[in-house]
């Protein structure tokens, strides 16, 4: 079994690579469907399907909500991408990784990544191949919910290369870009193809997407340093990425170091010990102030994409509420659990 679900790590790291080139490609060149980027992602999914097929006949290393999980993201997926291709004939570039399709391809994505860690983690005995592949599995689910965030990352050194004199984007790409709004190529237009969407995107989407990634890892995981050990494997893993991609003449993009913080901040309330009724809140709030203030000093000291500064009170709210439901969603687990151990445990009636 575990030869099996070391197949999903192989697939997972094709189409995580795939994108993570796609979206450098996509801030340089115009849209081509059969891209090399596209290709690589799509030998990634393909072997996901061959992976889901073999689980749906033979029932082998899954239960029937891993296997539900699995399903609907590969056919929330495979719908995803026609709809995608249909889009892009419609509307033209990728202007923004926020579009409606590409939301589906994250959310298909967010369910087979789902679907192979419960898979691993209900049927894998207890040890460290166990936790190692939990913690592999928590990077691919934090770096598919991320990506849209890469758009701003890539998006701030492109309006800066436009500003410096020397875009990292071809001609024909920005030509594109100004066409479809009705504006000359230019600053402005240059903008509206960087950086689309509101400043609160950005730091609202990023803190509250990887808290609560990182809140369940802990769980899942049960190891101190768990949240810190994950967000510093994506981090890491992004250094490695843009060495490779700039090195072989790709468009530059910031680094999501701030997420070491809110992974520190994560761990530091799991170790505090709060009360269940408290944690979700105080935690809202210290991991934001950490998520903020570290942002704050990486656009400061290295580079970041445009921050406003009170949407940090929005996402502590939203996250304090994304934070009690999914300790709400733990303790009814639980309880559910624990009924059926004890209905197991009972004799049988004459």
């Amino acid at each position: 079994m575990v030869g099996l679900y070391r197949l999903w790590l192989v697939a997972l790291t094709l189409k995580v690579l795939g994108s993570s080139w796609d979206v450098s490609w996509h801030f340089r060149w115009l849209r081509d469907d059969f891209a090399p980027p596209h290709l690589l992602n799509s030998v990634g999914t393909v072997l996901v399907v061959a992976l889901v097929v073999f689980h749906t006949y033979t029932g082998y290393g899954v239960d029937q909500r891993a296997l539900r999980l699995m399903q609907w993201g590969t056919g929330i997926f495979l719908v995803a991408i026609p709809l995608d291709v249909i889009n892009h004939r419609v509307n033209g570039l990728d202007i923004t990784a926020w579009s409606p399709s590409h939301a589906l391809l994250y959310l298909g994505t967010a369910l087979m990544v789902a679907g192979a860690a419960v898979g691993w983690w209900r049927a894998a005995p207890l040890g460290r191949p166990r936790t190692a592949l939990l913690g592999a599995f928590a990077f691919f689910f934090l770096e598919n919910v991320l990506f849209p965030n890469q758009h701003q990352e890539y998006g701030v050194l492109e309006l800066r290369s436009w500003d410096a004199g020397h875009p990292y984007a071809e001609p024909s790409l920005l030509a594109f870009a100004a066409n479809q709004i009705g504006h000359p190529v230019d600053r402005v237009a240059v903008a509206h193809f960087a950086l689309p969407v509101p400043d609160w995107v950005y730091p609202l989407w990023g803190v509250l997407a990887a808290t609560l990634v990182l809140v369940v890892t802990r769980r899942l995981v049960d190891r101190q340093w768990a949240a810190t050990a994950v967000a510093a494997g994506y981090v890491g893993y992004r250094c490695v990425v843009w060495a490779v991609l700039v090195g072989a003449g790709f468009p530059p993009s910031t680094v999501p170091f701030y997420l070491l913080a809110v992974g520190l901040a994560v761990d530091a309330v799991a170790l505090a010990g709060l009360p269940g009724a408290v944690a979700p809140l105080t935690g809202a709030v210290v991991v934001t102030g950490a998520g903020y203030l570290a942002l704050a000093g990486q656009a400061e000291w290295i580079a970041a994409p445009p921050v406003s500064e009170p949407s940090a009170a929005a996402t502590a709210a939203v996250l304090a509420l994304g934070w009690y439901g999914a300790e709400a969603w733990r303790t009814r687990r639980l309880r559910i659990q624990r009924a059926q151990r004890g209905f197991e445990g009972c004799p049988n009636p004459r």
